[in-house]
C-alpha cells in the first residue's frame, strides 16, 4: 500500500483527515496548472526536510520558495557536514552543565540535534565569503540564495557532500533555478557573520547582499508576472517571517499600490502546532487573512494542527503519490 492508499484509508478524521483534505486540494491546484509557493519556518532543513522537498521540486510540485536564513543556510550545512551532526535523543534530560559542555565542542543544538560548528557553518563561511569578496569588488549586488546558488555552480563543495545531494532541496532549487525569498536573513549564522565581515572590512558595501526591501520589490514582479495568468497557492510550513513576509505582497499590490486585476492567492495551507489565539500570527486561521486581503472567501483554506516534521513529507509523499 502506497502513501497515498494509506492516508486515505486510514487519515479518516481530526488533523489526519485535515492533511489529506489539504493534499487533495495541493494536487488539484497543480495539476490544474496552478503555481505553488512553499514556505519554511523553524529548523525545516536540519529535520531533513530536504529528502521529501528536492523531489517535490524536481517534479515541478513546488515554483518558489520562502524560508528563513537558517533553512538556507541549513541545508547547506546538512549536505557538507551531515556525518559530524549529533543527535541527543534525551535532550529535554540535559543541564545547564551539559548544555556548556556542548558549546565547549562547538556543538550548536537544535531540539535533538546537534550541528557542528566547525565542519558546518566554518566550512560554508570559507566558501561563501570568497563569493562576498569578489562581488564586493566588482561592485555586483545578490540575494542571499543567489550567492548559494553561486558556491554550489562553483562546485568547490562537491568534495565535502557528505549525503546524496539528491536529498538537498537547495540542490534541487539551484538545478531549477527556483526564486527564493529570504526575509530577515540578518537573523541567521551566515548573516551574523556577514555583519562581522563588514565590520571587519572584508565586505566594505553592506549592501552586496541585497536587502529585505528589494526582496519584496522583486516578489511583486513575480507575483504580478506569475498570478494573473496562472493561479499561485501558497503552502506554509510554520509561521513567523518566512510565511508572513511573502503572503504580504497580495494586500501591498492592492492596498498600497492600487493595481486592479491582480488575483489574490488560490490555496492555502498552513501546518502550524501554535495555539489559535493570543496575537500570534503562526496561530491566525486562515479565515483571519481574508480581513487583510490576502485571502477570498472561496480561497481552499485548509490548516493543520500538528508536528510539521511528521505532516509535510507525509503530505509531500502523498502528492507524489509515492
Amino acid at each position: 500500500m502506497g502513501i497515498r492508499d494509506f492516508c486515505k484509508t486510514h487519515f479518516r478524521h481530526f488533523n489526519a483527515a485535515a492533511l489529506v483534505d489539504a493534499a487533495e486540494g495541493y494536487r488539484r491546484h497543480v495539476d490544474g496548472g496552478g503555481k505553488m509557493l512553499v514556505t519554511l519556518a523553524g529548523a525545516m532543513s536540519t529535520a531533513e526536510l530536504g529528502i521529501s522537498l528536492a523531489e517535490m521540486i524536481r517534479q515541478d510540485k513546488v515554483h518558489a520558495i520562502s524560508c528563513t536564513g537558517a533553512n538556507l543556510e541549513e541545508d547547506l550545512f546538512n549536505l557538507v557536514a551531515h556525518d559530524a551532526y549529533e543527535r541527543v535523543p534525551n535532550y529535554r534530560d540535559l543541564t545547564p552543565a551539559d548544555e556548556l559542555a556542548l558549546l565547549g565542542r562547538h556543538m550548536n543544538r537544535v531540539t535533538d540535534t546537534c550541528i557542528p560548528e566547525l565542519e558546518a557553518m566554518r566550512r560554508i563561511e570559507s566558501v561563501v565569503l570568497d563569493e562576498w569578496v569578489a562581488a564586493d569588488a566588482s561592485g555586483e549586488r545578490y540575494f542571499p540564495h543567489e550567492f548559494m546558488y553561486r558556491v554550489l555552480r562553483s562546485r568547490k563543495l562537491e568534495g565535502s557532500y557528505r549525503i546524496d545531494p539528491r536529498n538537498s532541496w537547495l540542490v534541487a532549487a539551484c538545478e531549477k533555478d527556483l526564486p527564493i525569498w529570504v526575509p530577515g536573513w540578518e537573523d541567521s549564522t551566515l548573516g551574523n557573520m556577514y555583519a562581522g565581515h563588514c565590520i571587519s572590512g572584508d565586505v566594505r558595501n553592506v549592501h552586496t547582499v541585497r536587502t529585505g526591501i528589494e526582496a519584496m520589490q522583486t516578489l511583486a514582479g513575480w507575483y504580478t508576472r506569475t498570478a494573473p495568468s496562472t493561479s499561485v497557492g501558497f503552502f506554509q510550513i510554520g509561521g513567523g517571517i518566512a510565511g508572513d513576509f511573502p503572503i504580504c505582497v497580495v494586500p501591498m499590490l492592492h492596498q498600497d499600490l492600487r493595481r486592479t486585476g491582480v488575483p489574490l492567492w488560490g490555496y492555502f495551507c498552513q501546518i502550524s502546532d501554535s495555539t489559535t489565539s493570543y496575537g500570534s500570527y503562526s496561530g491566525a486561521v486562515p479565515n483571519e487573512k481574508i480581513t487583510w486581503g490576502k485571502l477570498g472567501v472561496d480561497t481552499p483554506k485548509y490548516i493543520i494542527e500538528s508536528d510539521a516534521s511528521i505532516v509535510a513529507p507525509l503530505l509531500f509523499a502523498y502528492v507524489l503519490d509515492q
